[in-house]
């Protein structure tokens, strides 16, 4: 865009707000497509721009995977129009006004009043949108699709004429020739059924809309939980995990005794191991060998690890488990001892107190940011009662931006190896059931579901108490 020291800034297109809320009636037709592709939205005057972005997204099938940006003015590309930027355009110093803050009722005011958006500013995907009518009385819904024609576009396929090729390819009644010659001289030999359309489904938009009305909203949330949804970078992936965070928040956590007492059996036999007299460590920094035999034998790890079960630093299960009772502040190293702490001692003896204070500590703190934040989603995917919480992981994971270093995406297997120490522990607590015929999938248990739900509801505490990386 011109930068606003070479000529004045165009006059302000926003109008004042109507004093109430009302039903818009409004048509957001894809530019340049024959026949239209297009959908009729019912939505509250007073939606902010950012919220009318999700909408569309909704709408019209799209991921959210590039930027857009809403104008008003006499066309799109014209030095008299105003622009309303999303949040990345801010932080570059485009010109333009938040679109955050910008009330739909500011821009379309009169019925035939119009706007744009533009999505994706590769492939430029431009949207008219036209006020055809208003209701006085305000929605019961933030929005609601009523009338639509034609699948969405696939992300990335090349822009309107590339989308008009392959649906033309991919009509069955279309029985002309010269669309597949079209097709080849643009595309080549990339099958057309590559890219995937969104299927104009008015059940399934309703539904997705939907969930705009219910979420928690991002003040109400722990400084952590706002940091998270606030790192990943799409719409559709914050208003997914929005919604996780609310079904794991909404509910008050209970715990049954013996359920407590057999999940956190490894950390009490510890704490009891260590006792208030400690355990003198060997010159390395490790367990001594008789007490590495002793948890080998009474926390029956043999079925879970093979070896003499007498070196803690060849006894991975032992190993881990000291060290993750230091990580959640359990036990401490002190003048080559290993020492119960006070927080430790708290909870000695009662079986409750310490599964909470394990809760607590999860994910255990890291200096790996990723590993950190992949461990918090593990938590809050178990916690919605997700079937598939390595995926979740993975899906996010992608979305926050994160790759692996030879630049490929983060899968379902490596998030897994990521959330590895949220994992173990819960593993470790019995959590986490597992077929012993196969290696992957987990089964996660309703004893699960609490302790993560406990983990997630305790955030505001642990952030005050303990600093995370």
């Amino acid at each position: 865009m011109i930068d606003s020291l070479d000529r004045p800034l165009p006059p302000s297109r926003r109008r004042p707000r109507r004093p109430d809320v009302m039903t818009y009636q409004v048509r957001v037709d894809l530019a340049g497509t024959t026949p239209p592709t297009w959908r009729r939205l019912e939505v509250a005057s007073d939606v902010f721009l950012d919220d009318l972005h999700e909408i569309i997204q909704i709408a019209f099938g799209w991921t959210d995977s590039h930027l857009h940006r809403f104008a008003c003015g006499p066309a799109y590309y014209s030095d008299d129009t105003e622009y309303y930027l999303m949040p990345f355009e801010v932080d570059e110093g485009e010109t333009g006004v938040p679109e955050h803050q910008v009330r739909l009722d500011e821009v379309l005011v009169d019925v035939g009043d119009r706007m744009f958006y533009c999505y994706d500013f590769g492939d430029d995907w431009q949207h008219v949108l036209r006020l055809e009518a208003v209701e006085p009385q305000a929605p019961s819904r933030k929005a609601v699709c009523t009338q639509g024609d034609r699948d969405g576009p696939a992300e990335d396929c090349g822009g309107i004429g590339a989308y008009e090729l392959i649906e033309a390819v991919k009509d069955p009644t279309n029985d002309d020739p010269a669309a597949e010659i079209d097709y080849r001289q643009v595309l080549g030999d990339i099958d057309p059924y590559s890219y995937p359309t969104t299927l104009f489904d008015i059940g399934k938009i309703n539904a997705a809309l939907g969930d705009l009305d219910r979420h928690v909203d991002i003040g109400e949330l722990p400084g952590p939980l706002a940091d998270l949804l606030g790192a990943v970078r799409t719409t559709s992936h914050r208003r997914r995990l929005r919604r996780m965070m609310g079904v794991a928040m909404q509910e008050p956590v209970l715990v049954d005794l013996d359920a407590a007492t057999a999940a956190v059996r490894p950390y009490a036999w510890l704490i009891d191991r260590v006792g208030d007299a400690g355990i003198k460590l060997t010159a390395a920094g490790y367990l001594p060998p008789v007490d590495v035999e002793a948890a080998f034998t009474e926390l029956d790890l043999a079925d879970a690890w093979i070896g003499m079960g007498n070196r803690e630093q060849l006894t991975i299960p032992v190993l881990h488990l000291r060290e993750s009772a230091q990580r959640m502040g359990l036990l401490r190293k002190h003048r080559g001892r290993l020492m119960v702490t006070a927080r430790g001692k708290a909870a000695r003896g009662d079986p409750t107190a310490l599964w909470f204070q394990l809760a607590e500590r999860m994910p255990l703190t890291s200096k790996d940011v990723c590993e950190e934040q992949a461990g918090l989603l593990f938590l809050i995917a178990v916690a919605a009662g997700e079937n598939d919480p390595d995926g979740l992981v993975a899906d996010m994971l992608d979305a926050i931006g994160w790759m692996h270093r030879d630049r490929t995406p983060i899968t379902r297997s490596s998030a897994g190896r990521i959330a590895w120490d949220t994992r173990d522990v819960m593993r470790r607590l019995r959590l986490l059931a597992q077929d012993s015929r196969v290696v992957e999938p987990e089964r996660v248990t309703p004893q699960a579901v609490a302790f993560a739900r406990a983990a997630v509801r305790s955030w505001p505490s642990a952030a005050k108490s303990t600093p995370r990386s």
